[in-house]
């Protein structure tokens, strides 16, 4: 049943597991960004999995099982479990969890290495590089410092104000509102797949722009 919740919310290769050791063996052959855990489990203790699991993986581990003493919950924490849900559980509650670890996890690495990924761009703040597609794409300056505060807000409106204070430092100037509409066109030109109908940078009528994140899968990178 969450499986095929997960993927009709976007994920894609989920594993299955039958024992606590098979799940080991599938953590350890392949590159796991997120691991659901039960307690009780045929061949071995799910907290003593997580121990051991800590051993190979920093993937984030969500306890899911039916044991719901405060005791079994810190026990959970302490062995280096990141979230516990108990029995029974909302689907819909589990994929929300799932996606906020995964968000706030791959926020903060894009933080550490200065970089801002999608599935169709990225933008690399240290070099000042855009990649679209695979392709290397020339970005002047100012169009560069527009996109980069963006990435560095997301999912945010930001009104023709902030964007130009924080861009071009001068919340006063005149003609600020065309300056911002036009790099904000040229950067849909070349960041979106159909400029005229963006996915990513989106007009919030009468309030400004957000550099929209609409898939939780645009936040994953791929090491």
């Amino acid at each position: 049943m969450l499986k095929r919740l997960l993927e009709k919310e976007g994920f894609q290769e989920i594993y299955q597991a039958e024992s606590g050791y098979e799940a080991l063996e599938t953590i350890k052959r392949s590159r796991v960004d997120l691991i659901l855990l039960d307690v009780m489990l045929p061949d071995i203790n799910g907290f003593e999995l997580c121990q051991k699991i800590r051993d190979i993986s920093d993937a984030p581990i969500i306890f899911l099982t039916a044991r719901t003493t405060d005791m079994d919950k810190l026990t959970g924490f302490s062995v280096g479990g990141d979230d516990y849900i108990t029995k029974p559980f909302n689907p819909l509650e589990v994929a929300a969890r799932i996606k906020a670890i995964l968000h706030r996890q791959k926020k903060a690495l894009s933080k550490l290495r200065n970089i801002f990924q999608t599935d169709y761009f990225t933008l690399y703040f240290d070099q000042a590089k855009l990649v679209v597609n695979g392709e290397e794409i020339r970005l002047p300056a100012m169009e560069f410092q527009l996109l980069k505060f963006m990435c560095q807000n997301p999912n945010q409106v930001l009104s023709v104000d902030q964007l130009y204070e924080n861009v071009w430092g001068d919340y006063n100037a005149v003609g600020k509102e065309n300056t911002v509409m036009v790099h904000i066109s040229r950067l849909r030109q070349k960041i979106e797949r159909d400029p005229k109908n963006p996915r990513y940078i989106k007009n919030v009528r009468g309030l400004g722009y957000i550099l929209s994140i609409e898939h939780f899968a645009d936040f994953l990178t791929q090491e």
